[in-house]
């Protein structure tokens, strides 16, 4: 399960949506998921997640890696869609005792799954095609009007692109902490779920001690190539926006358009 969580991942490319600006990214990944809150039809739907399929070719990402990032939200969409058929009142398909299953709420329940699916292939698109250092360079220079009110601009964006880089690193340590527990006996799977909590303790303890650890390095490593933040700082790659820019936006402000046009 730790193993399927795509976000903070990255993954080299030489593609059009690789090569794009990533201030573009971001913007366009913000607009993305804003506009699935307003559609309201299921070819709408269906759209936006063929226009996700197409990013995925286009971004030559494997598909199934892809996919493999939906599976720990699972629990949580099909948590929301029983609370929602369950919940909502309407025009009622099935009833017994005190479940009333209404068609209003498997409606409501299916949009839900659709837009907590998109909004997370969305974030993983945008972070499996864009290095940790161009999130950072984007995200500051996205920020830069907070300057003038005095905003640490520069060290907002650090920590931000530290925290998704250290997702999959975290992700894969406490993998690690797990078998060897288990290789000691520790068992994971059987009990309740108060149980089965209780066994993450002995997974907790030496994963803050790793985190810490690793942050201590960190600071170290930042500290020796004399670090100082934002002040002065250069780059050796600045953004630029080019054609490639330009064709993104294009192709995703008419498709968001014509969607919600269409809705």
């Amino acid at each position: 399960m730790l193993n399927d969580i795509t976000i903070g991942q990255y993954i080299p490319g030489d593609s059009p949506v690789h090569r794009a600006d990533p201030r573009v990214k971001i913007i366009l990944t913000l607009v993305f998921m804003v506009s699935i809150f307003f559609i309201e039809s299921y070819p709408g739907f269906f759209m936006y997640l063929l226009f996700t399929c197409v990013i995925i070719v286009t971004s030559d990402l494997p598909f199934r890696y892809t996919l493999k990032g939906l599976k720990p939200i699972m629990f949580i969409v099909i948590f929301t869609a029983l609370i929602n058929i369950l919940t909502t009142q309407g025009t009622y398909v099935f009833e017994w005792g005190f479940i009333h299953i209404s068609r209003e709420g498997i409606d409501a329940a299916v949009k839900l799954s659709l837009r907590l699916v998109l909004l997370v292939m969305g974030a993983s698109l945008l972070t499996l095609t864009t290095t940790p250092i161009s999130l950072t360079d984007g995200i500051e220079k996205l920020m830069a009007p907070l300057k003038i009110i005095k905003v640490p601009v520069h060290e907002i964006a650090m920590m931000m692109s530290i925290a998704l880089r250290f997702i999959p690193t975290l992700l894969d340590e406490t993998d690690k902490i797990i078998k060897a527990q288990s290789s000691r006996g520790a068992d994971f799977d059987t009990g309740n779920i108060i149980e089965k909590a209780k066994s993450f303790i002995p997974v907790l303890i030496p994963l803050f001690i790793s985190a810490f650890r690793r942050a201590d390095e960190l600071a170290v490593a930042m500290e020796a190539r004399c670090y100082r933040g934002g002040v002065g700082r250069t780059r050796m790659k600045q953004l630029k926006l080019g054609k490639v820019d330009f064709a993104v936006s294009a192709v995703m402000i008419l498709f968001t358009t014509l969607v919600l046009l269409l809705g």
